[in-house]
């Protein structure tokens, strides 16, 4: 009898955990300073846009540009549910991805973060890759991040700010409420504290 052994046999499994505000700070600045002009603009977008890594790869300048200018808010089809998201742009994703753009002059319809072969976007495995990049630059480990912590990192912030479930819900654009608590790691903790907040 042969044994197998797991495929998860000493990963690291689970939700990845966001990074933290200073965490972000720091990679910014560690990308700006490098000059890494694509990747300021492909981190401050995924950020922003909480999109998962097949959709962020996927999209094109047309997605984010409105008559040669980068959009406040853009909307996309997702390609895991096949429903529509709409996300911000933050000031500092605009100037971001405007400065990539000003860099290729790609067409509208050019893939915004394209990959080694031509006509081809960036892979998920390219993007998991840089990402492990990001945050071992800055001293975290590696294994313990990837692309999704990036999706989480916002909508984590906003609910820690107004533990409102249903608005990180509509931003992740998760078809179930449950869905977003889970990811979100909503506990008992967290609904008690919210409800010592309230005064009857």
């Amino acid at each position: 009898m042969t044994y197998r052994i797991p495929w998860n046999k000493s990963r690291l499994i689970g939700q990845k955990p966001p990074l933290k505000p200073k965490e972000i700070w720091s990679l910014r600045i560690r990308l700006q300073l490098a000059g890494m002009t694509r990747d300021v603009a492909m981190f401050n977008l995924a950020l922003d846009s909480k999109l998962r890594g097949c959709d962020l790869v996927r999209l094109r300048v047309q997605d984010v540009c409105r008559a040669e200018a980068v959009a406040t808010r853009a909307s996309i089809l997702q390609r895991k549910t096949h429903r529509p998201v709409q996300f911000e742009i933050s000031d500092a994703a605009r100037d971001a991805v405007a400065a990539w753009l000003e860099l290729r002059r790609p067409q509208p319809d050019s893939f915004l973060f394209p990959g080694r072969q031509r006509d081809h976007h960036l892979s998920e495995r390219q993007y998991a890759r840089i990402v492990k990049r990001w945050v071992a630059c800055i001293g975290l480990d590696p294994c313990r991040y990837g692309t999704h912590s990036l999706r989480r990192t916002k909508a984590t912030l906003i609910y820690k700010r107004t533990k409102n479930v249903r608005a990180i819900q509509l931003l992740l654009g998760h078809s179930k409420l449950e869905s977003t608590v889970r990811y979100l790691g909503i506990d008992v903790d967290d609904a008690l504290e919210i409800a010592e907040q309230i005064d009857l």
